[in-house]
């Protein structure tokens, strides 16, 4: 959703600029070999103890129990319990009194069954302090979606436990540089399960989800300018929705799913408007002597949050969708770039530089109160998990190009180091049903 820029060009505006290698786009969707390893360190600030059994009957080639343990683990939040030996099954009676020795505040366990390629996974989860079941449901589908059926139960138990909206079954998108090769990739909130969505020569960026998840929108430099396009990922069928005179970026989704804010410069300097999802009913926002560029929508869709160098250095501002006066809202430090609003429009991230080094800093939408998450030399492109309880960006760490996401009071921090290429621009994907 940003509007940095190409890991090898040369920053030509105080908001960076892309030299592009043009060559022609290829589009593809098919799964990547390279995975991404995850390193977890910090733990939060109340840790619930749990013990995840392995699952009866599950296929050696998808570890359905250590799939939700890792998914747990990753959030800082859950104290695993050893539950070797448990040879419990979805029909199994609890000894609780076993457990509670343990360790264990909670129970997870379950089954898997399967005629042919139909599988069914069958999980409980118990409090084994109050010695009742808090949930209990099936999952139905193929081997392949095994992987993701876990991630759901992982979701499950992060919400019964914790009472938020687990992210484990959501998506991320980012691209990758290979030497002179862009992809546009989706993957899995664990890294896991990357596809090439888009293929180019040229760089490919600024991906933003579409409310839904069923699109993205984002920046291509094949026809030897930025152009923002908006790709349907079922399909893979893309079409150009801003291609004007000059440069077209920044595409940001409104909640709705119907409009996107875009920054054009077909009147010469970079302005924020917004235009219809099929590319009609173009529209100016507000108009600035200076760069307007970055435009997040709010939550509530009657807002835009945007960063602009109108007062001299980059700040973050906000103004109201139909114009009017904007209002800064960024005071600490004397550059803050690429502004994201946490899905419950309580918090404000963006990236911030101080003494030399990049950094994501958290900003209180009501109180101002800023926090800085990360301590890195450049961390790049925040994005909020769907439930405002992380941050995914961008981060160079030990001379390599990794994602990383961070809790929002910044006590626990995970890095997806990829195998090889530059990552960047990396956008959390929304809820889906």
């Amino acid at each position: 959703m940003t509007a940095t820029l190409s890991p090898n060009a040369k920053r030509t505006t105080r908001f960076g600029a892309i030299a592009a290698v043009l060559t022609t786009a290829m589009l593809c969707s098919h799964t990547v070999q390279a995975q991404l390893r995850v390193d977890i360190s910090g733990v939060g600030a109340t840790q619930y103890p749990i013990a995840v059994a392995d699952f009866a009957n599950t296929p050696a080639a998808q570890p359905i129990a250590e799939i939700i343990r890792a998914d747990l683990s990753r959030t800082g939040q859950f104290q695993l319990i050893n539950a070797t030996g448990a040879n419990l099954n979805s029909e199994s009676v609890v000894d609780y009194a076993n457990w509670r020795n343990r360790g264990a505040d909670y129970l997870a366990y379950g089954s898997v069954d399967h005629t042919g390629s139909h599988y069914n996974i069958t999980y409980r989860l118990v409090d084994v302090v109050n010695q009742l079941q808090l949930d209990g449901i099936a999952f139905a589908g193929s081997e392949q979606e095994l992987r993701r059926m876990s991630h759901r139960i992982a979701d499950r138990i992060y919400e019964k436990i914790t009472g938020v909206r687990g992210v484990f079954s959501t998506r991320i998108a980012y691209v990758l540089q290979t030497g002179d090769t862009y992809e546009l990739q989706i993957a899995d909130a664990d890294g896991q399960n990357p596809q090439v969505m888009l293929r180019s020569k040229s760089p490919i960026i600024s991906p933003a989800w579409s409310p839904d998840g069923s699109q993205l929108a984002y920046v291509s430099f094949e026809t030897e300018k930025p152009v923002v396009y908006v790709q349907t990922l079922s399909t893979g069928k893309r079409e150009p929705v801003a291609n004007f005179k000059g440069n077209n970026s920044a595409p940001s989704w409104a909640p709705s799913g119907d409009q996107l804010a875009v920054v054009l410069s077909r009147d010469g300097i970079s302005q924020i408007y917004t235009i219809n999802s099929d590319g009609s009913g173009l529209r100016r926002v507000m108009r600035s002597p200076l760069i307007d560029t970055e435009p997040v929508y709010t939550p509530d869709g009657g807002s835009l949050v945007f960063t602009s160098d109108r007062g001299g250095n980059p700040q973050i501002y906000q103004v109201g969708l139909n114009g009017g006066d904007a209002r800064r809202i960024t005071f600490n430090g004397s550059y803050n770039i690429s502004p994201e609003v946490a899905p419950d429009g309580n918090s404000l991230v963006y990236v911030t530089r101080r003494n030399g080094a990049y950094r994501i800093a958290l900003q209180n939408m009501q109180t101002g109160n800023e926090q800085l998450l990360t301590t890195g030399s450049d961390d790049q492109s925040p994005s909020f998990a769907p439930n405002s309880m992380q941050v995914l960006y961008s981060s160079e760490q030990g001379g390599r190009s990794v994602l990383a996401v961070t809790s929002v009071d910044g006590r626990v921090r995970q890095t997806l180091s990829s195998l090889n290429g530059q990552v960047r621009e990396p956008t959390w994907g929304p809820f889906t049903d």
